[in-house]
């Protein structure tokens, strides 16, 4: 796009499995999503694009609301430029798709206009190996004791520093964060039963945050941690008394939170 060319925002809300990349973000080793999603808008504009999202997933972990922009010189209806962009990714083979599309004021920007980012994680908590979910849920065999998972989840919602919880590769300038919800409940029906789900919702999060207390919490299910561990090692502040690191299977991206929503 040339300087002072007229450009449309387009808010895309984006649902993947994450599965065959390397994470959200562009890598030089190995496919991302946002490749993916830059290549398929650039062909239905005709010009490169920059997509921008409200958060940036590790390899294999998947998202169900994904929030991202990106800026065209070529505009079209919103609901057109969804439906050309999925069109492109279909043919693509990706693993993603547009749910909504929306154009969004030229100061709206899905990073630093959220406030607020929730993630579910899923544990299969049966015996038997997974077939339709493998690396969608983190398969747990021990019996899971969902409701001291939630007890004890809530040692760390509020103001805490999460050190224990960052991973060492971590980029955020404070290990400071406001955890405003953190739950666990078992779901419910025949075909959810040995699915156990936890909820975390904040402003931002750290890297791996939410999978070092998913991880924590599943010590806490199989009766091997207590609440006081875990309050234990949350005010250590030493990423080496972390109980353990859950993998990215089970993690989703559930939703951006905009003033106004």
């Amino acid at each position: 796009m040339g300087d002072g060319a007229p450009t449309t925002r387009y808010a895309l809300t984006l649902e993947y499995d994450g599965t065959p990349y390397m994470g959200f973000q562009r890598q030089a080793h190995g496919p991302s999503v946002q490749e993916a999603v830059e290549d398929a808008a650039a062909s239905v504009v005709g010009h490169p694009v920059t997509l921008h999202a409200a958060g940036r997933t590790d390899a294999g972990v998947h998202a169900r609301g994904m929030r991202a922009h990106f800026d065209s010189a070529k505009p079209l209806a919103p609901f057109r430029m969804g439906e050309a962009i999925n069109a492109r990714l279909r043919l693509a083979a990706e693993a993603v798709a547009v749910l909504d599309c929306v154009e969004v004021a030229e100061d709206w920007h899905a990073r630093f206009s959220c406030i607020g980012r929730s993630y579910e994680y899923v544990i299969a908590n049966r015996r038997a190996p997974l077939v339709l979910e493998a690396a969608r849920a983190w398969r747990i065999v021990q019996p899971l004791d969902a409701d001291a998972m939630h007890d004890a989840a809530q040692v760390l919602v509020g103001h805490h520093d999460f050190t224990t919880f960052r991973s060492a590769h971590c980029q955020s300038a404070s290990p400071v964060k406001t955890l405003r919800h953190l739950s666990v409940r078992r779901a419910e029906g025949p075909l959810g039963a040995d699915h156990v789900i936890v909820a975390a919702e904040a402003r931002s999060f750290l890297h791996h945050q939410v999978r070092s207390m998913v991880g924590c919490l599943a010590l806490v299910g199989e009766g091997r941690w207590s609440a006081a561990d875990l309050r234990d090692a949350l005010e250590a502040c030493d990423r080496r008394r972390l109980g353990h690191n859950a993998p990215p299977d089970g993690l989703y991206f559930m939703r951006a939170l905009y003033p106004g929503d």
